[in-house]
């Protein structure tokens, strides 16, 4: 990989060679250390014997449609010029170089796992009995199958942008609790808004060089930045203010998310920060509006079960 070639650069040496030197040496050492391997079965994923099959099977699987190419959002090292996962991003540095890590947009291939994900999901069942709970966690997070909606919030600033604001939402029970919408600060309306705002910009720049692992957004401190702009309700036609933030991921349906920090614990965590409204829309203990803090989260607050409430017509 890359690494290896710029280590080859660095030394002055022909990739292959560093490579194969490489290999020699670690395959000396795991001898003396008498390991039982059958040596006879060694082979190396640089050499053409491999890569000629594995392109040949990457190009079968693009003529049937089942690799697709999109721009994502990736931790890159400068120094490596490589691509790390984040796993190998340790305190915003990558984990060999020690580089601080930057998020790029580079256009990537992605096998088209999505098509299968309800049939991954049934079959992740028949594994309860062998497999520990946490790993059979991890493999439906990665495989992230989601059901909801996309809703548009028409535009109240058309001489900039004219065609509203399309998020996806999983809670469309929650719409009447909205208070503002968020999006990410690759988002093509926080770029535009930033066009002529100096401190919007050097934000999205700040949020670009974090971490793009949702489970790091997640717990990391909250931060946002009004964009100036505003949608408009689809339902009641108030204004609604849109903020970048640092929570949202681009990669993630649109890159736009309608926050309801009443039923959301980010949402929550945000609006109080930057003293945003919070607004209960959902009654799950079936008790008086007394029962709900808008400056301590409670569990109960992001349950799907229960009764509109505050919502008008729809309570």
């Amino acid at each position: 990989g890359l690494p290896a070639e710029n280590a080859a650069i660095a030394h002055k040496v022909a990739p292959a060679k560093w490579t194969f030197e490489n290999i020699a040496y670690m395959r000396d050492q795991l001898k003396k250390l008498g390991l039982s391997v059958d040596w006879d079965r060694e082979f190396a994923t640089c050499t053409p014997e491999y890569y000629h099959w594995e392109q040949w099977l990457f190009v079968q699987l693009y003529k049937k449609g089942l690799i697709y190419r999109k721009l994502s959002t990736v931790n890159w090292d400068p120094v490596d010029q490589t691509v790390l996962a984040n796993e190998q991003v340790e305190n915003g540095r990558g984990w060999r170089s020690g580089a601080l890590v930057e998020k790029r947009d580079i256009p990537m291939y992605y096998f088209r796992i999505t098509d299968y994900a309800q049939e991954l999901l049934d079959d992740l069942d028949t594994l309860q009995d062998g497999w520990p709970q946490q790993v059979l966690t991890m493999q439906r997070n990665w495989i992230g199958r989601s059901t909801g909606m996309e809703i548009t919030f028409p535009s109240a600033n058309t001489e900039i942008y004219a065609d509203g604001l399309t998020v996806y939402t999983t809670r469309a029970d929650t719409l009447m609790g909205v208070t503002y919408v968020a999006v990410a600060a690759e988002h093509p309306l926080a770029l535009k808004a930033a066009e002529n705002n100096p401190e919007l910009a050097a934000f999205i720049e700040e949020c670009r060089m974090g971490s793009v692992a949702e489970a790091d957004l997640a717990t990391a401190e909250k931060k946002g930045m009004a964009t100036g702009l505003f949608v408009k309700h689809p339902v009641t036609g108030e204004e609604l203010p849109v903020w970048i933030a640092n929570y949202v991921l681009m990669s993630y349906g649109s890159g736009a998310v309608m926050a309801v920090p009443a039923h959301d614990e980010r949402d929550f965590e945000f609006a109080n920060k930057f003293n945003l409204p919070i607004k209960q829309v959902i009654d799950a203990k079936g008790a008086d509006d007394a029962d709900y803090s808008a400056t301590e989260w409670q569990e109960w607050y992001g349950s799907k079960e229960g009764k509109l409430v505050n919502s008008g017509e729809f309570d």
